[in-house]
């Protein structure tokens, strides 16, 4: 194994046994990230009765690991680059383990925040480490093709595979287990990452841009946070302004990029042979993933009437498919279908998936189910091929900052999706809603069904049905926008990558 510290083409050299089981210790650090996006979904009762942390407090309980996560990845990626890419990715995972600890036994919620915070940063660095070493270990084309496929099904399945997961160890153990069960696996990535991950970084980095640092989390964190509370308060000024402010943040970002001797994200890595395509259609295929969860998540509880946890173990049902999609998309590459195709096919899966979902109506719940299988399906063929495409195009010294960039355009990507399809089935469901229902409940699902439970008698099953068939036109209202956005992707991605081939090794 060679860390690779040039430019030039060099022969692929086929990954053995060792690399293979390097990429499941990755697997792991990978997949517990993952699973903290959605892990507190049910431990939040509990942590509520036990913490007693104010409406604000709850609110940064939830949101501070995904907002410090997007904050630094493009930090990290590039840090990476220059300090090592193992060394870094054991240097988060001992964060990450330590931060654990600290919010499995946290005794208040500030505490909690806190703990939540680290976890953000931890996860900042093991993301585009996983993916830089992946990058380094697997030179020839086919295996890489390969190991990205499940790099993606992992990634997409934690996501789903947390909410239960923290469900079910809720209801047998206590709140903060949700958390300890991260920690043999970082023990395990500790003791045995030394042995079988190879060093690899940029040889000549130049010097570190630390005034890049606080002006790309400037740019990050007001987007992010604006879109992320649009969907559900709404065009309100204030977040309005937090999407302006962080698009001048950009602006500025962007400049000092072009300027800096030494920037942060260098500007030629934009111009790479297919890389700022794949960043587009990446961050297209984030926005339909995150904007279809919004939407099933709230369908299979508020709609259909099933507890968290039933939700949660109905909606692992589609993900079933989920780890079919990465290995045979990749032998339709490695068969000679054209990359671009695939990548179109896999936006019209996803398409087809919205196609359904605008058919669901309030008691049909294969019918989503199915809809929500086929997107997931089209989600990993998208992702594992553009992230080949990203990576392959990046040179080997860039591979850190190359990755933190593709997660970037992720996050940016399912934050756009939950606002502009979030916006959608908001203002169909006040538009379905009668002038004649009470005020609060005419703003959300969730709003209706509080205000039915205070209700007599029919009057509470009346406003009821009146606001689940509300939300499940503005479902499908928000399904219908998805199907065409997303067949409009899969005609980009045919046209401007079709002729793009990936590269053996740079």
């Amino acid at each position: 194994m060679t860390n690779a510290t040039s430019t030039t083409t060099t022969p692929a050299t086929r990954a053995g046994r060792r690399e293979w089981t390097a990429l499941g210790v990755l697997m792991l650090p990978l997949l517990l990230v993952s699973m903290d996006v959605s892990v507190l979904y049910f431990a939040t009762p509990a942590i509520s009765a036990d913490l007693h942390p104010s409406g604000t407090q709850q609110l940064w309980i939830f949101d501070v690991y995904g907002f410090v996560l997007a904050g630094l990845l493009m930090t990290m990626g590039s840090l990476g680059d220059r300090i090592g890419r193992r060394r870094l990715l054991l240097m988060g995972a001992a964060a990450f383990g330590g931060a654990s600890l600290l919010a499995a036994y946290a005794n208040s919620a500030d505490t909690l925040i806190a703990a939540r915070a680290i976890l953000g940063v931890g996860g900042a660095t093991l993301m585009p480490s996983t993916m830089a070493l992946l990058r380094t270990m697997f030179t020839d084309p086919a295996q890489r093709t390969k190991a990205i496929g499940l790099w993606s099904g992992v990634m997409t399945g934690g996501i789903a595979l947390g909410s239960v997961m923290s469900g079910i160890l809720v209801e047998h153990f206590w709140w903060g287990s949700v958390f300890l069960v991260n920690l043999p696996a970082m023990a395990l990535l500790l003791l045995i990452g030394p042995v079988l991950l190879p060093e690899s970084r940029d040889p000549n980095p130049g010097r570190f841009d630390w005034v890049s640092v606080p002006l790309s989390m400037a740019a990050v964190l007001p987007v992010i946070y604006g879109l992320k509370e649009i969907p559900s308060e709404g065009w309100h000024p204030l977040y309005v302004a937090s999407v302006a402010v962080g698009l001048l943040f950009a602006a500025l970002f962007v400049h000092r990029q072009r300027s800096s001797d030494s920037p942060l994200i260098p500007p030629a890595l934009l111009k790479g042979h297919g890389f700022a395509p794949a960043l587009v259609l990446n961050l297209l295929g984030s926005l339909g993933m995150m904007g279809s969860a919004i939407f099933t998540t709230q369908y299979l509880q508020s709609v259909l009437g099933f507890s968290p946890l039933s939700a949660a173990l109905w909606s692992l049902l589609p993900s079933v498919f989920i780890g079919l999609a990465g290995p045979v998309t990749a032998q339709l590459v490695q068969r000679g279908v054209n990359r671009g195709y695939v990548v179109a096919g896999g936006f019209a899966a996803m398409a087809a998936g919205y196609a359904m979902l605008a058919l669901v109506g309030t008691d049909s719940l294969w019918l989503a189910l199915a809809g929500s299988g086929v997107l997931a399906c089209g989600v990993v063929a998208i992702m594992s091929q553009l992230t080949d495409l990203a990576m392959s195009s990046a040179p080997v010294e860039r591979a850190g900052t190359a990755s933190s960039l593709l997660e970037t355009s992720a996050e940016f990507g399912g934050a756009l999706g939950m606002a502009v399809l979030g916006s959608i089935g908001t203002a169909v469901y006040r538009h379905e809603m009668p002038a004649t229902a009470p005020a609060r409940a005419r703003e959300t699902l969730g709003d209706a069904l509080a205000t039915a439970a205070h209700l007599p008698g029919r009057a509470g099953e009346s406003l009821l049905g009146t606001a689940r068939e509300a939300f499940t036109t503005g479902m499908q209202g928000a399904a219908i926008a998805g199907a065409v956005l997303l067949a409009l992707a899969a005609v980009g991605a045919a046209v401007s990558l079709r002729r793009i081939e990936v590269r053996n090794e740079k």
